[in-house]
């Protein structure tokens, strides 16, 4: 069975097909600038050189077009005709308080999904449209809906509500959703399987950290706090996000730098994080260099980084309990073994004990264990696979 994982943007629509069979990724690529001037194709088979065509893409149906022509393609494509896809995955950002897994998208579904476009403004709506054009060109295969938010609606009241007046809550769903549950989910069960164990016997802290972080506590295979809010702002610091703050922090900077609202929004949202704090860059890369150099404000916004992870860490084991693995994921977590090393530094009393060598050695990709053989909590690199377990949610409904 074949399924296409559709990932849309406002203006860029990401895609994979994937064979389930083997989980091999038999094409994957990049529409660019749709509705725009300069609108491009880049589609890579697996095996193969990366194909860039340039054509006008109007809209999101003429993108899911160009993608199913560039997947038949008799010189570059991977398929003989459409109909070896079998199902189509669209990642969705925002489901809410209604959606706690994954669906078959029909009519209720996308009306739903209208009602959730106030909590994400800028996701849910491309995430329709992007839907809607691959019901239009491909209106026999099932469409299904993964969502970024379903995982963490597991969380209790205690962690999911703020307290502000309960009437908000029920008039405007005013609470933590959380987000990157998708990548949550995969390194929670691929760490269970590392391990040997069922995800019921496991309490995990999954770090997913890229240009966006998030840290979730994993009981049981489920999610029970996570660090992202009621939008992914919230949390610890990050490429240019500011994570939590003084909610009083926004009113101050508005009336002392004469900005909107949505001038505020714009700079805790694009302008703050590591990059605000650094005035280097929102690439880890830049700021490891940078530091190097002797750049005092690139050290310090490593620092604040580092120390928000641990400060959601330290949080997480005390409502656990007990933590028997942590988990790195995302680009930073994956590929930056000084950020790993200091964010769990000195916490041999917790039971975490790093071993320098194979941190050093898990990046660009690998799948490792990089605690001590005597550490009583194990740490694990887990390269994160959304679109994959995308492909297994939908495989698992179209079943």
């Amino acid at each position: 069975m074949k399924i296409l994982v559709i990932n849309a943007g406002s203006s860029s629509l990401k895609y994979q097909l994937i064979d389930m069979e083997t989980e091999k990724v038999l094409a994957k690529g990049l529409c660019e600038r749709i509705g725009i001037e300069g609108s491009k194709l880049n589609h890579t088979p697996d095996g193969g050189e990366k194909n860039v065509i340039e054509k006008d893409m109007k809209d999101h149906s003429d993108a899911i077009r160009m993608v199913l022509d560039a997947l038949t393609d008799e010189n570059y494509g991977v398929i003989k005709s459409m109909d070896e896809i079998s199902a189509v995955g669209h990642r969705v950002v925002h489901g809410g308080e209604t959606f706690s897994g994954s669906v078959v998208i029909d009519a209720e579904v996308k009306k739903a999904l209208e009602a959730c476009i106030p909590l994400a403004p800028l996701h849910n709506p491309a995430n329709l449209i992007g839907i809607a054009a691959c019901e239009e060109a491909m209106p026999n295969v099932p469409q299904i809906g993964v969502f970024d938010t379903a995982f963490h609606q597991t969380m209790s009241k205690e962690a999911y509500m703020y307290a502000v007046p309960f009437e908000l809550y029920e008039k405007h769903k005013i609470r933590r959703y959380g987000f990157h549950g998708t990548s949550h989910k995969y390194v929670s069960l691929e760490a269970a399987k590392m391990l040997g164990k069922k995800p019921e016997e496991l309490k995990m802290i999954t770090c997913h950290m890229g240009n966006g972080s998030s840290i979730t506590a994993v009981d049981g295979g489920k999610s029970v706090d996570t660090s992202m809010g009621f939008t992914p702002l919230a949390g610890v610091v990050m490429g240019t996000r500011c994570g939590d703050i003084d909610p009083a922090i926004v009113k101050f900077i508005a009336e002392q730098e004469n900005l909107s609202l949505d001038e505020v929004d714009n700079l805790l949202n694009k302008k703050s994080g590591v990059q605000g704090i650094s005035g280097v860059s929102s690439d880890f890369r830049d700021l490891e260099a940078a530091e190097a150099e002797g750049n005092e404000r690139a050290t310090l916004a490593l620092s604040m980084f580092v120390e928000s992870v641990r400060r959601f860490i330290g949080s997480y084991m005390v409502k656990m309990g007990r933590v028997d693995a942590i988990i790195f994921t995302a680009g930073i977590g994956e590929n930056t073994p000084v950020m790993r090393k200091a964010i769990l530094n000195n916490l041999e009393a917790f039971g975490i004990e790093i071993d320098d060598e194979k941190n050093a050695k898990a990046i660009r990709g690998a799948q490792m264990e990089i605690s001590t053989d005597s550490s009583k909590v194990k740490v694990l690199v887990v390269p994160t696979n959304e679109e994959l377990m995308i492909a297994k949610e939908t495989l698992e409904l179209v079943k």
